[in-house]
């Protein structure tokens, strides 16, 4: 990744009309959600990687980032953390389609050990975990944030607290929890 300096000037400069910043800022930012995009995909199901590809996913969070005009960009921490809630929303979306379409077919599984659960996550489904962040979200929003910046934008801690001014130990006391909670709401929806 870009250093947090360079990358949250550049967000600021393009943010206060430096056309020239934002020039620099799309190669950039690019690679990054890619990235992004390329760690979740990499976790599904092999026969739905071919419908859900890395570029087509970066393309609409793109898209919807830069065409987002009344973001007040803080940070490189805080770039990231929308850009994962963007990621979630498409990829959720499509896999909301994909089921859809085949009426109820199977379930796409995602491995949580990416987030270095100290409690074991099951492998889940997708829409799952997106159902049971949404409900998180209604009990314990700062949990459900925490729990989104983590595995759909793969920050750390320290970015974490950035993005929503907290420090790094209570991001770390908030993830344990949300943790417990999510084995618990997902082992229950699988029975």
């Amino acid at each position: 990744m870009l250093p947090k300096q360079d990358l949250t000037q550049l967000l600021l400069d393009w943010r206060n009309g430096d056309a020239e910043a934002y020039n620099r800022l799309i190669p950039l930012v690019y690679d990054e959600l890619r990235k992004i995009a390329r760690r979740i995909v990499a976790d599904q199901r092999s026969d739905l990687r071919h419908t859900l590809q890395p570029t087509a996913i970066v393309h609409e969070a793109y898209s919807r980032l830069i065409h987002e005009s009344e973001i007040e960009w803080q940070s490189r921490a805080h770039f990231y953390g929308i850009a994962g809630r963007t990621i979630r929303r498409i990829i959720v979306d499509e896999f909301r389609k994909n089921n859809a379409e085949k009426r109820g077919g199977e379930w796409e599984q995602v491995s949580l050990d990416g987030v270095q659960a100290a409690v074991k996550l099951p492998d889940v489904n997708l829409l799952a975990l997106d159902r049971a962040l949404e409900k998180l979200e209604s009990l314990d929003e700062r949990k459900s944030r925490i729990t989104e910046l983590r595995f759909f934008s793969g920050l750390t801690n320290l970015e974490i607290g950035e993005v929503l001014g907290i420090s790094d130990k209570t991001v770390e006391r908030e993830w344990s929890g949300a943790k417990a909670w999510l084995h618990r709401e997902l082992t229950r929806e699988t029975l």
